[in-house]
């Protein structure tokens, strides 16, 4: 096991809980800004940083994958509350006062806030004027060299927190800084330009100085955001932006320059005994164990009432795999073996998502990582930045028949590449959280694509298999359809935000 879950275990035992509600910003929160006194006290709050990372993922999939033609609400015959909750993310019509939205959006801003503080104790400040992190004199003992290796993991986290949120809510609020309860009354939304500029600036300063190290002379905290993981990042954040030229010089040093690769096999991405492979440029890291660090998700996949005999402790069969992406694989791709499982026979087989599913002694204490960007997609990202080209089917080719399928043409039509293309994540990333936002950058880049032609057409294949199944007050095939709609890919914003702050008027999404 890598020594950076070890660390981060003895290093999180003394950290304590946050605020469960954005605006409430205790007085004692503020003044941790000017406790940290030496280097390691600020490599304690970056670890609690990267432990940050795994609350939004427990809601990130409903999020995006639910939201996707991938996977569907798993029982469709349930008038439970949490199924419904699904449900109405799953059919796209959800309300402002969705529970799960809001857990999402409140604990990425807590994990916001304390990537703000170690930002603000190594004085590593956003300058929304210039759209730069600028440094300032830093009050703690430390060497350049520490304090701006800090401040781009930290910048990095921050970035990775808010393409997110920009890209599922629109316009959000943009606090850069600790801020006092009052101040966090004042703060609007902010343009998803501005938000943009922000994530830009923390990945530039992530890029120029986190650890420019190779794969394979990593140091022992391997799992760290680095130069590598951040230009990859930033350069997804320009191909959702249509800055294609800009990414493809990102990619292209990573390509040429970063020590990452294929691994041989794809299931040896997703093994436990392989964690942080040459392959995995970042991922949210889990340590199983009791420690409290374990992944819950492996069981909340499992199929339900399948006992011990998927994983032990039971599942919920949550993400249940939609079946029209399981018949899309070719009978020859291995990815489907490890992305999907079948549990059952005959009419009472279920699918269920396979790759996360580990031996666990306890249940929902799960060693599984899980990766944000790997190196097949920096090669996908590469040959979208490029465009239709025979390098760029090339590119989509090592993916492709790393799966042991056929290599493509490599002079096609611009509609066969980027269905090709689209094709390809979708099958690669399976319930890695990026089809959704796959299909977002399509309304932007692609000529033949769109987001609500392919989420369409996925309800009315789904329809008669799925979502006809609901209990009343059942959707109509057309009212599926129309709810995929330009408004409903943003999610609304938390109506406890509108509801509680008396000081300002904050504007609500359109369609809710």
């Amino acid at each position: 096991m890598k020594a950076f879950k070890y660390i981060m275990v003895l290093l999180l035992a003394g950290l304590t809980g946050c605020s469960d509600i954005i605006d409430l910003y205790p007085e004692s929160n503020i003044s941790t800004a000017t406790y940290y006194s030496n280097y390691g006290e600020i490599r304690t709050a970056l670890t609690g940083c990267y432990r940050g990372l795994q609350k939004p993922l427990l809601e990130e999939w409903k999020m995006s994958e639910l939201r996707s033609d991938n996977s569907i609400m798993g029982v469709p015959g349930s008038t439970s509350s949490v199924n419904y909750d699904l449900s109405f993310l799953d059919e796209f019509y959800p309300s402002s006062s969705h529970q799960g939205i809001y857990n999402y959006w409140l604990n990425t801003y807590n994990n916001i806030r304390s990537a703000n503080l170690v930002l603000n104790a190594v004085k590593a400040n956003y300058n929304a004027s210039t759209g730069k992190i600028e440094y300032e004199n830093a009050a703690v003992p430390v060497t350049e060299a520490e304090r701006k290796s800090l401040a781009a993991e930290a910048s990095f986290i921050r970035a990775y927190h808010y393409f997110n949120l920009v890209r599922l809510y629109g316009g959000v609020f943009l606090i850069h800084e600790a801020v006092t309860p009052a101040e966090s009354k004042t703060i609007n939304r902010s343009s998803k330009e501005d938000i943009y500029k922000l994530i830009e600036a923390d990945l530039v300063n992530a890029a120029a100085y986190a650890s420019s190290a190779k794969f394979g002379v990593i140091p022992a905290e391997l799992g760290l955001a680095n130069k590598w993981s951040a230009k990859a990042l930033l350069a997804k954040v320009y191909l959702t932006l249509n800055r294609k030229a800009e990414a493809a010089v990102l990619l292209n040093d990573v390509v040429s320059n970063s020590g990452y690769g294929l691994e041989s096999s794809y299931a040896n991405v997703f093994s436990i005994s392989n964690e942080m492979n040459k392959e995995t440029l970042f991922a949210i890291r889990f340590k199983a164990g009791g420690l409290g660090m374990g992944n819950t998700l492996p069981n909340l996949f499992a199929p339900l009432n399948s006992g011990s005999a998927v994983i032990n402790g039971d599942g919920s069969g949550n993400n249940t795999p939609a079946g029209e992406l399981n018949t899309s694989y070719a009978a020859t791709d291995v990815r489907k073996a490890v992305n999907i499982g079948v549990f059952g026979t005959g009419t009472r087989a279920v699918l269920y998502v396979k790759k996360y599913i580990s031996v666990v002694t306890i249940a929902r204490d799960a060693e599984n990582d899980w990766p944000v960007i790997r190196y097949s997609d920096v090669l996908l990202m590469l040959a979208e930045a490029n465009g239709n080209t025979p390098a760029s089917m090339g590119l989509i080719n090592q993916v492709h028949t790393r799966a042991g399928l056929t290599a493509l043409p490599t002079t096609v039509s611009t509609a066969v590449y980027e269905k090709a293309l689209a094709d390809e994540r979708r099958w690669e990333f399976a319930f890695e959280n990026q089809r959704f936002f796959d299909l977002l950058r399509l309304n932007v880049t692609s000529t033949t694509l769109t987001a609500e032609k392919i989420l369409s057409d996925h309800f009315a294949v789904m329809y008669p298999l799925h979502y006809s199944l609901y209990p009343d007050p059942k959707l109509s095939l057309s009212t599926l359809q129309a709810n995929a709609d330009s408004n409903h890919m943003l999610l609304p914003i938390p109506q406890y935000e509108i509801d509680t702050n008396s000081f300002i008027t904050i504007p609500q999404n359109d369609g809710y």
